[in-house]
């Protein structure tokens, strides 16, 4: 059985060397077939992470080639011994590793969610210096370069949302739960605001919006000294640990060389 398994993976390799068939062609021109299965957040989270440097489109080829090979191995291993079970378990084992890269950029994103949320705070000081001279529209445009990366493909896909015409609240509130962190969905709504307002009211608008960003600067700064605080608290801790262990087990041996003598 191992033999014949071998044997086919071999000729499967041998034919994709020598293009008598071709599986990426196979999946590229499939693929939107398969697009039910693409997550919605998928492309967000892939850009997220990689910033443009990354087809997300080429990634989740590669996933359904993974799944699919998978399969068929699976499904070869069951070949004498088919039943609906051992379907079933091949089915579940394929989507599994189709689910894994999905769910480890979702991990990722979790992760650099308090990253974000450090980070909030200083993009908005940038577009509160931009929208002095600038329309938010135009302001939002020149922050791309200077925005961290992780911030671009939201602020893309905002701006191209306000370029096609759509002048409400909504692709702004669409950038807000991209980024779901402390203040973001209100610091939003004040931009928007902010590009709404008459030129006349626009400084006192922007002196709001000042006050609301030094706020939350602020607090950012706050939570990055508490961080680094804890970091500290945990660095004496192992230290003081080590330190104790280290005493503890000198008390141990000296009393069992006493017990001894």
């Amino acid at each position: 059985m191992i033999e014949i398994i071998i044997v086919a993976i071999i000729a499967l390799f041998v034919f994709e060397y020598n293009k008598r068939i071709n599986t990426k062609k196979f999946f590229e021109d499939n693929v939107k077939s398969f697009n039910f299965l693409k997550e919605d957040d998928y492309d967000f989270l892939v850009k997220a992470k990689y910033g443009d440097s990354a087809d997300p489109d080429i990634l989740f080829q590669a996933r359904l080639k993974s799944a699919f090979i998978v399969l068929t191995v699976m499904i070869a291993i069951f070949l004498y011994d088919f039943s609906f079970l051992n379907v079933i378990l091949s089915i579940v084992v394929a989507y599994f590793v189709f689910k894994s890269a999905y769910s480890k950029l979702k991990s990722y994103y979790k992760k650099h969610l308090h990253e974000i949320n450090l980070m909030l705070p200083y993009f908005l000081k940038n577009m509160e210096i931009l929208a002095q001279h600038y329309t938010i529209p135009v302001a939002l445009s020149k922050a791309i370069d200077t925005a961290p990366d992780i911030f671009k493909p939201g602020l893309k896909e905002m701006i191209t949302k306000i370029n096609a015409g759509d002048s409400s609240v909504e692709p702004y509130m669409e950038f807000a739960k991209q980024y779901p962190v402390s203040d973001s969905i209100r610091m939003m709504r004040l931009l928007y605001r902010l590009g709404l307002g008459l030129q006349e009211n626009k400084h006192e608008q922007l002196i709001m919006f000042s006050r609301n960003v030094s706020a939350l600067q602020n607090k950012a700064r706050e939570q990055k000294y508490k961080d680094r605080l804890k970091v500290m608290e945990n660095k004496t801790m192992i230290m003081l640990s080590v330190t104790g262990g280290g005493v503890l087990v000198l008390l141990l041996l000296s009393i069992v060389s006493m017990m001894s003598l």
